[in-house]
């Protein structure tokens, strides 16, 4: 009998692997990318949009649930899945990034962050504790330990005193929410920085405190592409075998294959939905924008290898037409594409992985997206 947090690597491929990860509301197969639905939705798209994808778990962020509609509320509806009514897992973050994003509109301290909301100037205060209620509140089947994410630059000094008491925070999020509590997994988040001694002391020491899985934070905010990929390099093979890896908030499609690469087992990034607002489509054959003044009378669907509801249905001229009249619907057309792609891109890496060719997937990937991958 499978139990939430039960996970297996089905098959390896070098240090890429291809595994399932069980969850309350369902099995998670990974590798995995996750469309980000930051306020109980995956901006333009509905439920039914995301399963024709097949997407398999969606991501929330605790920051804003909490501020609206108020995690309280979403409790007395029976939490998140109820609420916008979807019936696969949810994975929520843990809202610090966020919290620290807002610099000048918050304060940090041993006991937690005070801070004002970007909405009204209200002021709140998450502690590791208040962070563990919130999420239970949305009843997300992964929950996130509250972090400190150094901004790129931060020195030695204060990055070390900042790994410290966020470590310090991790250790009370696991006492706030015991293992098993709910059926909700609790991820721990390894930080420290661009300094690799600091990377590993934190695996280490989280390690200790038994987590469901374990995420790489402090990544992409700021750095630049080498660097982003020297360092995921170095701590996904610190992190337990028999535990998920979780790579947040990054997310090119060569991103992502390269974390596969390295033995990252998830993924999330608004990439593909933001993206899609702006006009840029990923495909079989390359990045289009569709804004382009070619594809003004081109009857031709945006890719032709993909089944998605846009491509089956519409010609790019179409898809030009609604982007440049700035109609709603261009945002809904462009993210099911978008996200469909995305979810095509992990299930032909779990395909590859399975059957031992995926440094063969991985470059038929890069060929038509040359340059994303530095040397």
């Amino acid at each position: 009998m499978t139990v939430p947090g039960d996970f297996k690597v089905l098959a390896r491929d070098g240090l890429a692997r291809r595994g399932e990860l069980q969850t309350a509301h369902g099995v998670v197969p990974t590798p995995i990318f996750m469309p980000v639905g930051t306020v109980g939705s995956v901006k333009s798209l509905c439920p039914a949009d995301l399963h024709d994808a097949d997407a398999k778990i969606i991501l929330g962020n605790t920051y804003h649930l909490y501020l609206r509609p108020g995690d309280e509320m979403l409790a007395r509806r029976g939490g998140l899945h109820e609420f916008m009514r979807w019936d696969g897992p949810i994975l929520t973050d843990s809202g610090g990034f966020q919290v620290f994003s807002l610099a000048g509109l918050r304060t940090i301290t041993e006991e937690g962050v005070e801070f004002r909301s970007h909405i009204d100037g209200s002021k709140h205060f998450f502690s590791p504790e208040k962070v563990m209620s919130i999420q239970n509140n949305i009843g997300s089947d992964i929950m996130m330990v509250l972090d400190e994410c150094v901004p790129y630059g931060a020195d030695r000094e204060y990055t070390e005193r900042s790994l410290k008491m966020t470590t310090r925070w991790a250790r009370r999020c696991r006492e706030a929410h015991p293992k098993g509590k709910n059926g909700q997994l609790l991820f721990g988040i390894v930080q420290g920085g661009f300094y690799e001694d600091l990377r590993k002391m934190s695996a280490q020491e989280l390690m200790e405190i038994d987590f469901d899985g374990f995420a790489i934070g402090g990544l992409s905010v700021g750095e630049s592409k080498p660097e982003m990929l020297s360092l995921m390099r170095y701590t996904a093979p610190l992190l337990p075998q028999d535990k998920p890896r979780y790579l947040m908030g990054v997310g090119t499609p060569m991103d992502i294959l390269n974390g596969i690469r390295t033995g990252i087992d998830m993924f999330d990034c608004v990439l593909p939905t933001r993206n899609a607002r702006n006009g840029t489509l990923f495909t079989s054959q390359g990045k289009v924008n569709i804004k382009r003044a070619e594809f003004k009378e081109n009857d031709e669907p945006l890719d032709p290898n993909c089944s998605c509801y846009t491509c089956r249905t519409f010609s790019k001229a179409y898809l030009r037409h609604l982007y440049m009249a700035k109609e709603l619907l261009s945002y809904r057309l462009n993210s099911i594409h978008n996200v469909h792609y995305f979810l095509e891109l992990v299930k032909g890496a779990r395909k590859a992985i399975e059957e031992g060719r995926f440094e063969e997937y991985r470059a038929s990937v890069e060929a038509v997206y040359p340059g994303e991958t530095p040397v």
